[in-house]
């Protein structure tokens, strides 16, 4: 062990899977000690090979380090595999995918039993981890001192944006951005399904789309986030609800002179004509938001 290796913070990680492993190599590689489990034993092989320690069950595992990172299936497999761990004065961060409300439940649970709390949501997948230029990061929630203690361990895989103390605040902001994701994916496979049985080069069309989404995105997302802080969905509109309504038919027609179905973008059509519906013809879709949250 170097000298080098004996000035990084020691950490126990839980979890082997392909996220798992990628976060255990880039701590391995920075010199950090890691001791290291999995249900089954066998993934653990290659990492003991790079320096990591095996631990024969989970309480061992923990046992070993203070800092404990679980990056299991679900909230379920963290409950089962720390059920009979000693979490007393550990620092507990969970990497897991899980909802605000598990989050929530789990910190709870934690604190219940001795143990400082971090709950995270990873914005990256495997083979971003470690590769700081591929602009990976991981959302953390929870407690703050146990963030600022730890900040520059945990920032050694991927970038750390801190979202409050409320722990499902990170497994929140990651469901909503990847949420915004696959309707991103959504928009472009209606649009692929528009042009599938043209003429058309589907790889010269795919810069066209990526431009006009970027180009959309921006003054979209910041203008709805600036009329919610506001409360006024009338300001700076220039295409407001009632004229996009009016030009929902031509969406469907053209789908069904592709042979597309418009099941994809039916629903927000939905949404846009409800709202309309409450006298809103004015505002821009921002008030398609309060309309979803509220369950009108």
């Amino acid at each position: 062990m170097t000298a080098n290796t004996q000035e990084k913070t020691p950490l126990t990680l839980l979890g082997l899977g392909a996220m798992g492993t990628a976060l255990a190599r880039t701590w391995l590689a920075a010199g950090h000690p890691l001791t290291v489990w999995n249900r089954t034993p066998g993934r653990a092989a290659g990492l003991v090979g790079e320096g990591a320690k095996p631990a024969g069950g989970a309480p061992e595992a923990v046992a070993a380090s203070t800092l404990v990172v679980v990056c299991l299936l679900d909230d379920a497999s963290v409950g089962e595999a720390l059920a009979d761990a000693d979490l007393a004065g550990k620092d507990l961060v969970n990497l897991t995918t899980t909802t605000p409300a598990q989050a929530r439940a789990r910190a709870e649970w934690a604190r219940g039993r001795g143990a400082r709390y971090l709950d995270g949501g990873i914005m990256a997948v495997p083979p971003m981890i470690g590769v700081p230029e591929a602009g990976g990061y991981v959302f953390y929630s929870g407690d703050t001192e146990l963030f600022e203690e730890h900040r520059e361990t945990l920032a050694v895989p991927a970038g750390t944006t801190y979202v409050g103390e409320d722990a499902g605040h990170a497994a929140l902001h990651d469901v909503a951005l990847l949420s915004a994701m696959y309707g991103m994916v959504a928009g472009a496979t209606h649009a692929f399904a528009l042009i599938r049985k043209e003429d058309i080069d589907p790889v010269a069309f795919a810069p066209l789309l990526v431009d006009w989404i970027t180009a959309m995105a921006g003054p979209s997302v910041t203008g709805t986030a600036r009329k919610l802080a506001s409360g006024d969905y009338t300001r700076d509109v220039v295409s407001n609800l009632a004229m996009q309504v009016a030009g929902v038919p031509t969406f469907v027609t053209t789908a069904e002179e592709q042979g597309v179905s418009p099941e994809l973008l039916s629903p927000y059509f939905e949404l846009m004509r409800r709202r309309l519906a409450l006298g809103s013809g004015e505002e821009d879709l921002t008030g398609l938001v309060d309309l979803l949250a509220r369950g009108e």
